[in-house]
């Protein structure tokens, strides 16, 4: 307990120090000097790990780290504003910023993905076709030639001038296959169609990289317009009807001043009244804000179907290439048959027959595509698990910043707390009146 209580006591010291220095004396602005160049230390760190193209080196960080400090030391306004970014990233311009984050990696990812599977697929398809112009030429050729002998075998050479002459007779056989100019035509095809193919997956992986960083730094301004909007919104004239559902220590105290002066009081707040204003700092959910948990959480359900979405088209493809080679693998081979026949007085009798196998597909051209969910899926995850964490802390998030802006400006705050307090009170006082009247009303009746 004695150590909860230090520590309490610690983080209030530092956090006076921050919002503004105690006193204009040279130690106080050096301990306040130091808190900003800490606090300052700890954004320009996490913006370099989520941004380390841009911060990469060691000049860039430091500079960017003074002129934080600077800007921390010398203005209240940013002080809030570094706060409220924090805080903001675990609220709606935050869960953009991720959703934003995860649907760029998902598109990127599995599109890059169906692109290396449909280049396999054409490789494959390739190299079949180059693999059985050889093997149907050739086998086919060379059990012809071998006919051809057999034939040049049996028959009887003229032995007129055997005694005067002597000589030797050789059959020379030549071959012509087309496989060569089908092979150059298939080469020149598969280049054509993996230009394109190759043009299509680079780009894909150009933008794939350079759309993650665009996305980061779209996601970084979303979280930065969002911020300044809610400070603006905040600090406006006519800003204590924004978020002004809370009730605070500040209005406990005021509502107490009031019952003290012998002035109309509103707390303990009615049943109704529970409903819709918030005690903070509070877990408890009132129904508004678990409407508004509901609203949070349907953009991340939508996306989530459209990762889904591209996941399956994947999937699927994968499946598609997969169970095709698994059954190209099983097919049994075509066997071809060479026959020759010879007719003699109107009777055909078969004098050669040979006979060789052929594959449908060669086992070295089976298609093997890759399907890389972990790539994608275990950053996706811990995406969803932050998101789903920050719908459970949106409530607490949102009162958090309520409080940071009313430490910044508490002038702002007394107005928010007078407002809503007069606000309660013609609320009770309509109330009143309109029970009034049904009763009067019930009086009549009778």
């Amino acid at each position: 307990m004695g150590v909860f209580t230090s520590g309490t006591d610690i983080f209030l010291s530092l956090w006076g120090m921050y919002v503004s220095p105690r006193s204009p004396g040279w130690m106080d602005f050096i301990q306040h000097w130091g808190v900003c160049c800490f606090v300052a230390f700890i954004s320009v760190g996490l913006l370099s790990m989520a941004f380390s193209w841009l911060l990469s080196s060691f000049i860039a960080f430091i500079s960017s780290w003074m002129v934080t400090c600077v800007l921390l030391c010398c203005s209240k306004h940013a002080r809030c504003f570094i706060l409220l970014l924090f805080l903001s990233c675990g609220l709606r311009e935050g869960r953009n910023a991720l959703i934003t984050a995860g649907t760029g990696m998902v598109i990127f990812g599995h599109v890059e993905n169906i692109f290396h599977n449909f280049k396999g697929l054409l490789d494959s398809m390739t190299c079949n076709v180059k693999a059985k112009s050889f093997s149907i030429h050739f086998p086919l050729l060379k059990k012809y030639i071998e006919a051809i002998q057999w034939i040049y075998g049996l028959a009887t050479h003229l032995s007129l001038f055997d005694d005067l002459i002597s000589w030797n007779q050789t059959l020379a056989v030549s071959l012509f296959s087309p496989s060569q100019a089908l092979e150059a035509q298939l080469n020149d095809t598969k280049g054509q169609v993996l230009g394109v193919l190759y043009q299509m997956v680079t780009a894909t992986e150009v933008l794939s990289s350079l759309g993650r960083q665009l996305l980061a730094l779209a996601g970084l301004l979303l979280v930065l317009l969002g911020t300044g909007l809610f400070m603006k919104r905040f600090l406006d004239p006519c800003g204590w009807k924004f978020e002004n559902i809370f009730i605070t220590k500040q209005f406990v105290r005021f509502d107490e001043m009031e019952r003290q002066l012998q002035r109309p009081c509103v707390l303990p707040l009615n049943k109704k009244e529970r409903k819709k204003y918030v005690i903070i700092p509070s877990f408890w959910l009132s129904p508004k804000e678990r409407r508004n948990l509901g609203l949070f959480c349907l953009p991340i359900l939508t996306h989530l179907y459209i990762w889904v979405l591209f996941a399956a088209i994947d999937y699927l493809l994968y499946q598609l290439i997969f169970s095709v080679g698994k059954h190209f693998q099983g097919l049994p081979g075509l066997e071809v048959h060479l026959k020759l026949h010879r007719e003699e007085r109107g009777t055909q009798d078969i004098i050669h027959d040979s006979s060789f196998n052929i594959s449908l597909f060669e086992p070295a051209c089976i298609p093997e595509p890759k399907l890389l969910l972990s790539k994608t899926w275990i950053p996706l995850s811990i995406i969803l698990l932050i998101l789903v964490v920050l719908g459970l802390l949106s409530s607490i998030l949102t009162q958090l910043k309520i409080l940071v802006s009313a430490s910044f400006y508490p002038t702002v705050q007394t107005e928010r707390v007078q407002h809503l307090h007069v606000k309660l009170l013609k609320k009770r006082a309509k109330q009143a009146l309109r029970e009034g009247n049904s009763k009067q009303n019930l009086c009549f009746t009778k």
